[in-house]
């Protein structure tokens, strides 16, 4: 059954549009209504496939060409390991030049399709591919290492938009540790955007079976203040199964001002988890 909800204003929400007062009206409602939050939770999904860049053919040569650009790099690094300017300048031209940024995301697509392409053609060779292996292995790792400077360093960009690409790169970090951790469990308690929050939630979900994700979790609960965000935090506790979240979902009931439907949802999540 339709809310008859103006669903204009769900599109206002994700464009970051409305007043204070407006995007507090939005995510009460949406706090409260099962519709109105799948549709706003299907929307961001779609727009962040609309951010995605198309992933272009590698042109030949592209792998030994990034192999070159690796050994260079490399190369670098071990000439001064003390000097940390490196990471420091590479920081400031993804925050400070979002040309930059692109163009990395474009050399990573590159990178894997081309890693891609020489798994499919070197199928026949592979037992002279010890060294070829370990090469690979090797090359894998840089490009998480990428990825993870990528994603801190967005995380950091003035635009929301830019700092949901960031969180999406969680997903292609083939180890995500405890400074990667620590990156999102501090966006998910001081963004200022809620859609950020939230996407930095889903994020963290995936990594639930990791007792630091948790912990951090729990702890996050009472730094929430949209009715939004509190609500997700009840129903991502309530399907872990977090029992540690009984206390501080409890002290949120104690907040005088708390949203009747997210108090409603708290009261139904400590119910289920006891």
């Amino acid at each position: 059954m339709k809310c008859g909800f103006d669903k204009e204003l769900l599109t206002a929400w994700l464009n970051d549009q409305l007043t204070g007062e407006e995007r507090a009206s939005v995510d009460t409602h949406v706090a409260g209504c099962e519709d109105c939050r799948r549709e706003l939770e299907n929307s961001r999904r779609i727009w962040g496939l609309m951010d995605d860049i198309p992933s272009p053919e590698p042109p030949a040569g592209t792998l030994v060409r990034f192999n070159a650009m690796l050994d260079t790099y490399k190369d670098s690094v071990a000439a001064d390991e003390r000097a940390p300017g490196v990471w420091r300048k590479l920081r400031q031209l993804f925050i400070l030049q979002p040309g930059f940024a692109v163009a990395y995301s474009l050399l990573l697509i590159v990178a894997g399709l081309g890693l891609g392409h020489w798994l499919g053609g070197s199928g026949g060779t592979a037992a002279a591919g010890g060294a070829d292996k370990q090469q690979l292995a090797a090359l894998t790792t840089q490009v998480s290492e990428m990825r993870e400077l990528m994603m801190k360093s967005l995380l950091q960009n003035p635009s929301a938009s830019e700092r949901i690409k960031g969180i999406s790169y969680t997903s292609e970090i083939t180890k995500v540790d405890k400074s990667v951790i620590e990156a999102l469990l501090t966006t998910l308690n001081d963004d200022p955007n809620v859609n950020v929050r939230l996407m930095t939630l889903e994020a963290l979900t995936h990594y639930a079976s990791n007792p630091a994700v948790r912990a951090g979790l729990v702890e996050s609960i009472g730094q929430q203040e949209s009715p939004l965000v509190q609500a997700a935090m009840a129903d991502v506790m309530l399907n872990l199964q977090e029992k540690n979240a009984i206390k501080p979902l409890r002290k949120l009931l104690q907040q005088k001002n708390l949203n009747a439907l997210v108090r409603n949802k708290v009261e139904a999540a400590i119910a289920r988890l006891i």
